[in-house]
């Protein structure tokens, strides 16, 4: 049942209010016991006493009704709110624009585009999700970055003082960079922090990830990474990755989707970890990292693989063990 949000009374109220008129009370003595004006308990009254058995039952009566009016002379004729509504689609304008090509007031042009549904532009449909996860471990590892401000105090989100002095906003401390190397098909994460994202950091990175992984029984057989200038410009990494046989594959650009475990991880990351909990500074924040990161990796359950932790996964490599 429709009822307006500032109404004094519901069904069971308006229900009240005639039941006591109907035992004998007068409209402004019913009004007062239920703290309505009498000219609201009157019109309740004639709705009820007009309503019939049916209506009263269901309390069909008892529903606010449209405060729309019968008629509307003054509205714009249908072929000009049709013209109003052409030069929207063709043009995309908005009613200030259209206001002044088709020659009505920007409200009156406002209020025929909320009425036909083109107040706001139509988004574009969204491509499908294409979801694909490789059969072994080791067969894709996915690898991003992403930053961290350091902080030497707690800010306004834990102590709840939004003051701050002109010393502490010219204060900058920097960033922490994560580095993140996720397996395609377990979901495992390897994950360190840098002061810096540059080309030898980015190399030396990958060379101990990929020793963490083989010392977990992963053969790494492609990377892949976005188009950064420290992936895609490193030649280092290219040097590093020839000499261990594993193919560099590279995201197409602006489609982060490509890329996205690992870009998923991040966001896990960075809720559960960086921002899930208050720390007193960034190296509080820091030294919980590995103790985060063995949770996610032995013990926290992933959604995208049965509700299991990655790491149940590494064990079974293609299937061999039961």
């Amino acid at each position: 049942m429709q009822i307006h949000g500032r109404a004094k009374l519901g069904p069971a109220g308006r229900l009240a209010l005639c039941q006591a008129i109907e035992d004998g009370m007068t409209f402004r003595q019913a009004a007062a016991c239920l703290n309505v004006s009498p000219a609201t308990a009157h019109r309740w009254w004639y709705r009820y006493a007009d309503a019939s058995l049916a209506e009263r039952h269901s309390l069909a009566w008892a529903a606010d009704r449209s405060s729309r009016p019968h008629r509307s002379p003054r509205l714009l004729d249908a072929g000009h709110q049709e013209q109003i509504c052409e030069v929207r689609r063709h043009t995309g304008w908005g009613p200030r624009l259209v206001a002044g090509r088709t020659g009505h007031s920007h409200s009156t042009v406002w209020k025929v585009l909320h009425r036909h549904g083109l107040s706001r532009r139509l988004r574009q449909p969204r491509d499908g999700a294409r979801r694909y996860e490789w059969p072994c471990p080791g067969d894709l590892l996915h690898m991003d970055t992403a930053r961290y401000a350091r902080f030497e105090r707690p800010g306004h989100r834990v102590t709840g003082d939004r003051s701050t002095t002109t010393a502490r906003m010219l204060e900058h401390v920097g960033y922490d960079f994560a580095h993140a190397v996720v397996d395609d098909h377990s979901r495992l994460a390897y994950v360190e922090l840098h002061a810096d994202e540059r080309a030898p950091t980015i190399t030396a990175f990958v060379e101990r990830a990929l020793a963490w992984f083989d010392h977990h029984g992963i053969q790494a057989k492609r990377l892949m990474t976005d188009n950064a200038w420290g992936y895609a410009r490193n030649r280092s990494l290219r040097e590093l990755l020839a000499a261990r046989e594993i193919k560099h594959i590279r995201t197409q650009p602006y489609r982060p989707q490509t890329n996205g475990k690992v870009e998923r991880f991040h966001q896990t990351m960075g809720r559960e970890w960086a921002y899930g909990m208050s720390y007193r500074s960034h190296r509080h924040r820091n030294q919980a990292l590995p103790h985060w990161l063995e949770h996610y990796n032995t013990r926290r359950p992933h959604s995208g693989i049965g509700n299991r932790p990655p790491v149940s996964r590494v064990h079974n490599l293609c299937g061999q063990d039961s």
